[in-house]
């Protein structure tokens, strides 16, 4: 030990570092976890939910890792779970930094499937990820049995050349899948965050193999090693901070305020792709008149029906095939030449209804499921053409009989009723409106003209719309 100077911990640079990386822990949950907690945002199902929470724990052990192979605390290795194996090799490695690396690779291996071959990955997350992590474990295990590492945690010069080559590969793996897609326009932050990681991560390789060969070479200035392992743990812990993305995976998460309590600007993916007429009704649009005998899939395309319904469908807990529809069609408003924005409303479609175990996942046959499911173009118009045909079938048996017969089909005949006589009065008084200088004029004639025509129009403007 006496060859060691500054192996035990417990300088103050130490704890600062040490601070500043449970610091970044906890912003780090924050910010992953304030959409669901704050907004009240439903969580995503699959790959969507589960890589993103995988980033989260590898960083926790990254940061974990340094901390304990680092020697930054003040404690005897006096149990197996202390020792340089355990930390320095398995959990930095395979569980740390090879896993954070290898959960942007598969995010950028999504990206390159969704929008360039415009179909989706062939390999499932679940299966790729721990084929990507493999060589990190293969690598932890070799290491773990020759034992190369010295008093300080650090492996021998060639051992740190073929390990520096292992990052070095996962960084060109990562830079070849984002040069790939870099001429994509994308409508969120994905691209962005894509060369942000990969310009920290190398940034983060070159400090630590600085810090070796500066240790190495002038292994007997204490205060080199101290500083040295300050700046990698407060590099790190920037790392996982900006190494952390949700728009890969939840792209609409983006468009909540993380600063100000605010409501979502985004509600749908439709809105946040800026598809025409998405969303509520306008106040002033006209209503149309609702005919039963008219066909069910007709009718949904009217918007004060479709919400009736759905708000009928929701009451019986059966509202997860209107929803379809009326997704479905905003996805028809988007032209075939924005293949992009085509490519983001499929993906969502498909994460939200299609895949088991979706959040609201539609009952339709296996064979409509694998045909959405391996379609070699993400932009054809009659991608879900046949779940839809199944799902209105679904409804006219169920659904739409209870509907005819229900409060919701009274309301919406009432809505509309109300609707089109206030349409229609708006029309009249815009035709038949007085300009301020006739009515100045009017008043002359008759002096109680001006009062009586400034209270019809103040009714008419504050008119509530149903």
């Amino acid at each position: 030990m006496a060859n060691c100077p500054a192996v035990h911990g417990g300088y103050p640079s130490d704890y600062v570092a040490v601070s500043i990386a449970i610091f970044a822990v906890i912003l780090l949950i924050v910010r992953s976890s304030f959409p669901f907690l704050i907004h009240k945002v439903p969580s995503a199902r699959g790959s969507a939910f589960w890589i993103p929470v995988i980033q989260v724990v590898a960083s926790f052990d990254f940061l974990l890792s340094l901390v304990m192979a680092g020697n930054f605390l003040k404690y005897k290795k006096s149990h197996w779970w202390l020792s340089c194996n355990v930390w320095a090799v398995w959990v930095e490695g395979p569980l740390g930094f090879g896993l954070l690396m290898s959960c942007r690779i598969a995010q950028a291996f999504q990206l390159y499937y969704a929008f360039v071959k415009r179909r989706l990955p062939p390999v499932r997350s679940h299966i790729f990820l721990p084929l990507i992590v493999l060589p990190w474990i293969a690598g932890a295990a070799i290491i773990h049995v020759k034992k190369p590492l010295n008093c300080r945690c650090h492996l021998q010069a060639y051992w740190v050349i073929a390990v520096m080559c292992l990052h070095a590969l996962y960084v060109a793996v990562l830079v070849g899948f984002t040069g790939a897609i870099r001429h994509i326009e994308f409508r969120f932050d994905e691209l962005k965050d894509l060369w942000q990681g990969i310009l920290v991560s190398a940034s983060l390789i070159g400090l630590w193999v600085s810090a070796y060969i500066l240790n190495e070479i002038h292994d007997n200035i204490s205060w080199l090693q101290v500083t040295s392992r300050f700046i990698l743990l407060f590099t790190a812990s920037i790392l996982v901070l900006v190494f952390f993305s949700i728009s890969i995976s939840q792209p609409l998460l983006t468009q909540i305020s993380f600063i100000k309590r605010e409501s979502i600007e985004f509600k749908t993916m439709c809105q946040a792709l800026g598809i025409p007429d998405s969303g509520l009704l306008l106040h002033g649009e006209q209503a149309v008149v609702i005919d039963p005998n008219e066909p069910l899939d007709k009718l949904l395309t009217h918007k004060m029906f479709r919400q009736s319904f759905m708000a009928f469908a929701d009451s019986c807990l059966a509202g997860e095939s209107v929803h379809f529809f009326e997704e479905v069609h905003e996805l028809g408003k988007i032209p075939i030449d924005d293949p992009v924005s085509r490519i983001y409303m499929a993906r969502h479609i498909i994460n939200k209804y299609i895949i088991a175990g979706a959040a609201m996942e539609v009952n339709i046959s296996h064979r409509s499921r694998q045909a959405i499911l391996s379609t070699t173009d993400l932009t054809h118009p009659d991608l879900f053409t046949d779940a839809l045909n199944e799902l209105i079938q679904l409804m006219k048996m169920n659904l739409a009989k209870d509907y005819w017969s229900s409060m919701y089909f009274l309301k919406l005949k009432d809505e509309t009723s109300v609707r089109s006589n206030g349409y229609e009065m708006e029309q009249m008084s815009g035709a038949y409106s007085f300009s301020a200088r006739l009515s100045c004029v009017n008043a002359i004639d008759d002096p109680f003209h001006q009062d009586h025509f400034s209270s019809g129009s103040s009714q008419d403007v504050h008119h509530p719309y149903p």
